[in-house]
């Protein structure tokens, strides 16, 4: 491999890394909903799966039945999360051309 070469790899990871940088910020700009009990919980998440809100419907705030809205939660939670994950993956396959790259990245 020669000198230009390595130059335009090195190149080529630069510029990588700033659509790797410009995709986490929009990510993090990014909103999901996730929602359990036909909407009477609700959870806001960045698109990195980051909580932002969660609302309740008065009616699922019940003394007698916290569990319920325990698992209400639990479940709105996992669904915001499952969004902001598919959300990610839309976005890296955008980045990297739909490749399938043979490791993890770093989010």
């Amino acid at each position: 491999m020669g000198l230009g070469d390595m130059m335009k790899m090195m190149q080529q990871a630069q510029e990588m890394q700033e659509r790797m940088q410009r995709m986490q910020e929009e990510l993090a700009s990014a909103t999901v909903t996730g929602s359990a009990g036909g909407g009477l919980v609700t959870v806001e998440a960045d698109g990195r799966g980051q909580i932002r809100a969660v609302r309740l419907d008065k009616s699922v705030v019940d003394p007698n039945d916290v569990e319920m809205l325990e698992d209400l939660l639990t479940v709105a939670v996992s669904d915001a999360q499952e969004k902001a994950a598919a959300h990610a993956q839309q976005e890296m396959a955008k980045l990297t051309g739909g490749l399938n790259l043979p490791f993890k990245l770093p989010f």
